[in-house]
């Protein structure tokens, strides 16, 4: 009777191992969805975004949107974290990601972009606002996709097209100064496009770096006392300090063409933009995609703004007395 009892205790213990063992939950590095107890999907998604303005503002937002459309606003979890301008911060965030194995990782502008591609190979990754992934990633035989755990989508709108837009509203200019931050790779890519495509229409350069935001000042006064025109970039150091540059180049009637639509509201004269909200959206589309159907980020070509639009400041328009010619649109601009 005793080994009888022996057996029975021995076969409840086995059949209370088995059956954890089918409650467990695998654990693959955070590239799938878990499932809830009714069988539907739920996705984790870890947004970093590099610091607070218009343009990647607005790259969020689409990408959340299109993301809650495609899998279901109950189905997703986002936990958004703004770096405040740190590459370190990127970092620490990304780390964080991984730590708690997100199914996938959003990465708003390039240091973003970096630090979580350096934390992790295994959770795909998304972009969006990154100039040129082959010279963010570092990669030398550019294929169009990363062949990593990367994909995106890209904010390089058409450098040709933005020079030619200088010399079209600016025929007699006599240098253009370029304010850019040295820290970002994507800005020394633009620099060094924009620069040659200027060479070919005959129109004198120079580029001024900032180092980060406390050189903003001094580099943009250099500037105004060498140019008559100054270029901006989709650079995140300048665009969040608009406010300096309009401070010292209005007053000296200086003009500025910009990378982007944010830019351009706060201190710019004209831009040849794009939507930052249908980047943000196509980079949701694609993780959304990744998340539901399995696709190999690394596969996944890296997408570019299908439509760009030559658009004005009124208000700057107005200050310079300079007529825009009829294919420009103006800004909404926010009320103050």
């Amino acid at each position: 009777m005793r080994n009888q009892k022996i057996v029975a205790l021995v076969l409840v213990a086995m059949l209370s191992v088995f059956a954890l063992a089918g409650c467990g939950t695998a654990s693959n590095g955070g590239s799938a969805a878990s499932k809830d107890a009714g069988g539907d999907a739920s996705y984790s998604i870890g947004m970093i975004q590099l610091l607070e303005h218009p343009a990647l503002d607005a790259a969020s937002e689409g990408f959340q949107d299109a993301v809650k459309e495609a899998l279901g606003e109950e189905n997703v979890k986002f936990d958004f974290q703004n770096a405040q301008g740190e590459q370190a911060n990127c970092a620490t965030i990304a780390s964080g990601f991984v730590t708690n194995k997100v199914d996938l990782i959003f990465a708003n502008a390039t240091p973003a972009l970096q630090a979580t591609a350096q934390a992790t190979s295994d959770i795909p990754i998304v972009g969006t606002s990154i100039t040129d992934y082959a010279s963010a990633l570092d990669i030398a035989d550019w294929t169009g996709a990363t062949g990593s755990n990367v994909t995106g989508t890209s904010d390089l709108a058409p450098l040709d097209q933005q020079a030619a837009m200088i010399k079209e509203l600016f025929p007699e200019v006599k240098q253009v100064g370029i304010l850019y931050c040295s820290a970002e790779a994507n800005s020394v890519y633009q620099v060094e496009n924009i620069g040659a495509e200027l060479d070919k229409l005959g129109v004198a350069h120079k580029a001024y770096a900032a180092a980060d935001s406390n050189e903003v000042q001094s580099v943009t006064t250099s500037a105004i006392a060498e140019c008559d025109v100054l270029y901006i970039p989709t650079d995140n150091t300048m665009a969040s300090n608009t406010e300096i540059i309009n401070n010292i180049a209005a007053p000296a009637n200086i003009p500025i063409v910009a990378g982007e639509e944010g830019i351009c509201k706060a201190c710019g004269l004209a831009t040849l933009s794009i939507s930052y909200y249908d980047l943000g959206y196509a980079a949701g589309e694609i993780a959304a995609d990744i998340l539901q159907n399995g696709t190999d980020p690394g596969t996944v070509e890296i997408a570019y703004a299908k439509n760009v639009v030559k658009e004005y400041n009124p208000e700057i328009a107005k200050a310079l007395n300079i007529t825009l010619p009829d294919d420009y649109v103006a800004l909404e601009l926010d009320a103050e």
